[in-house]
């Protein structure tokens, strides 16, 4: 009975927040910073005052050169070229130069840390979320999607703020002092340049409105993408094995088709924009180079103010020219904010009552009392009433779906009741932590899990403190310690990253030594036997006897010995249990239990 997995797509996470609220609670990863922050943007501010002076320095350079020229071509007595001022000029010049460099330099020095740095600290913000996400938001969430916004929308959003936050700053800037240069050139040129930022600032507000909802179906499609690269290369085994090959490459070929349909049109509207501005700004430049004539013959300004002048309207064309051809990343960066700071405020799954629990005390008894419980409105379990006294060994069968490990699930808090409660020495679990609710469990599920690293660090994981003995001892209880020493390195052999280096048997019973040296209350195992052969299950189930001797287990199987033994056996069936008992009482009600024994006896296993 587990519930089905349904991805919630990227473009309704994205629309959750605005971008007001993305941008608060960037600023809230960007405050530790802030001093380095502030520095850079400094910087920006010094490069952009020199960048505003060159040239009006370079005009007096011209200004100069003709007004030595004019003296010369009419006979001025001692008229020549006044090399020492045109030098002079020079110096300020490589000196405005070299102080736009360095402050360039400490620039892009002091933004690089700064950056950097807030999405270190967004990466370990969203890695800590997702531990504390609860087990329904991963069954709403495709794996794919979420990897995407740890890893592509991350660094989408770093490299926009890389790219853009100075070109951004230094554009305003670059308005407030060329527009102010301009002015002090001539105020009716200036009035017919700002024509300029207003049909620019139309251009690009007409492109960018229609390219958003384009920006955001691309983001959406690379989770999508990545959710498919997974999945495949995940079952690669078994798409070899069933000759899928082709049915793989077209299922990819039609998602890498969207994607690329999609970015292709998000990049070509927002592209559109850069052509558009320059035409702008060639047409703003002809009009003033026709305006500036007249002045300079009539000698209201001089040649060099107007060159100067049409310098500047290719300043304010610089940045609004990048701006524009930013705004791709910028709408790319915002549907990536809204997929981080969407996953960041998603709720998370409470903590529990403040019910102190000492874990040392606790017996084990368990108690399920009218339970009802449902992934969504409708109910699953409507009933659900057993109790298992501390020590006893539970088994619980039915058939594949009936609910066996959505029990398991209830009694370790993955998912909360709807109804009734459950009980572990007669305090409800809603009530403790559920950290300290679970330091109660080890839980062995049919589906391994180990990381890449020793054999060592595998077993220890379940109790870390460990010692090298303790996990020997736990690994012979486990029957795997012989294994082990068959391996060149032993302990400390290593465990690649896909796990696939190992058998699948071998797997399951690391995993049952990890769970066995975390010495817990409670021992869950879920199918943990599914993937041994019959002869080492045997040897496995005497050192289980042993691992559940005084402890409360709960024990999800399929085969015979295991039932045979079990102090209590469920039989579940659409969510509700049918009957419980022990084996012997469940065979003489010649019920579903009978029907499931008779079929395991004759197969010797039963699904």
């Amino acid at each position: 009975m587990r519930k089905q997995k349904t991805t919630t797509p990227a473009a309704d996470r994205s629309s959750k927040m605005t971008f007001r609220a993305c941008l608060k609670e960037l600023m809230a990863f960007v405050r530790p910073y802030r001093l380095k922050l502030g520095f850079a943007l400094f910087m920006v501010i010094i490069a952009n005052m020199t960048y505003a002076i060159n040239p009006m320095m370079e005009g007096r350079i011209t200004t100069q050169l003709a007004s030595d020229a004019e003296d010369i071509l009419s006979h001025v007595t001692g008229a020549h070229v006044q090399f020492d001022v045109i030098f002079r000029i020079i110096g300020i010049l490589i000196a405005l130069y070299l102080i736009k460099t360095v402050s360039q330099l400490l620039t892009a020095i002091f933004l690089t840390d700064a950056i950097q740095q807030t999405m270190h600290d967004i990466r370990n913000a969203l890695q800590k979320k997702i531990q504390r996400l609860p087990v329904k938001y991963f069954d709403d969430h495709a794996f794919g999607d979420l990897l995407s916004t740890v890893t592509n929308d991350v660094d989408t959003l770093s490299n926009a703020l890389q790219q853009t936050l100075t070109r951004v700053f230094a554009a305003v800037l670059t308005f407030i002092f060329v527009i102010s240069m301009m002015l002090y050139v001539n105020v009716w040129m200036t009035l017919v340049a700002l024509i300029i930022i207003p049909l620019t600032v139309i251009v690009t507000r007409f492109f960018v409105r229609h390219s958003q909802k384009l920006f955001d179906t691309q983001q959406k499609t690379v989770g999508e993408l990545n959710g498919t690269i997974t999945e495949l290369y995940g079952g690669f085994n078994e798409i070899l094995l069933f000759n899928k090959q082709e049915d793989s490459i077209a299922q990819f070929r039609d998602v890498n088709e969207r994607m690329a349909k999609s970015a292709f049109r998000a990049q070509f509207i927002s592209s559109l924009i850069s052509p558009f501005v320059s035409l702008i700004t060639y047409l703003t430049i002809g009009a003033v180079a026709v305006l500036g004539c007249f002045f300079v013959i009539s000698r209201t300004i001089t040649l060099g103010n107007l060159q100067a002048f049409i310098r500047y309207i290719w300043q304010i064309n610089d940045p609004l020219s990048q701006v524009s051809q930013l705004s791709s990343q910028v709408q790319a960066a915002f549907s990536a904010m809204n997929r981080i700071f969407t996953l960041l405020a998603a709720d998370e799954e409470d903590q529990g009552g403040q019910t102190a629990v000492d874990t040392g005390h606790i017996q084990g008894s368990v108690t399920f009392d009218h339970v009802q419980f449902g992934y969504d409105d409708e109910l699953l379990m409507n009933d659900v009433s057993f109790q298992v006294k501390p020590g006893q060994m539970v088994a619980i069968v039915g058939p594949t779906g009936a609910g066996k490990t959505t029990l398991m699930n209830l009694l370790l808090r993955f998912y909360d009741v709807k109804g009734g409660s459950i009980k572990i020495d007669g305090v409800d679990i809603r009530d403790m932590r559920r950290e300290d609710l679970r330091r109660l469990f080890s839980l062995v599920l049919q589906d391994t899990w180990l990381f890449a690293g020793s054999i060592f660090d595998n077993i220890r994981y379940g109790h870390l403190p460990a010692r090298k003995d303790e996990v020997v001892d736990a690994a012979k209880m486990a029957n795997i310690h012989h294994y082990i020493r068959t391996l060149s390195h032993g302990y400390d052999s290593l465990i690649n990253e896909e796990a696939n280096n190992i058998s699948q048997g071998e797997k399951q019973l690391l995993t049952i030594a990890r769970a066995i040296i975390k010495d817990p209350r409670i021992l869950v195992l879920d199918e943990a036997t599914s993937s041994v052969d019959t002869r080492l299950e045997r040897m496995l189930q005497e050192a289980m006897q042993k691992v559940m001797a005084g402890r409360t287990s709960f024990v999800i199987a399929h085969r015979l010995s295991t039932i045979r033994n079990a102090d209590l056996i469920l039989v579940v069936q659409n969510g509700d249990i049918i009957e419980q008992g022990t084996h012997d009482e469940l065979l003489a009600q010649k019920g579903t239990y009978e029907k499931l024994y008779h079929s395991q006896f004759a197969n010797q296993d039963f699904d």
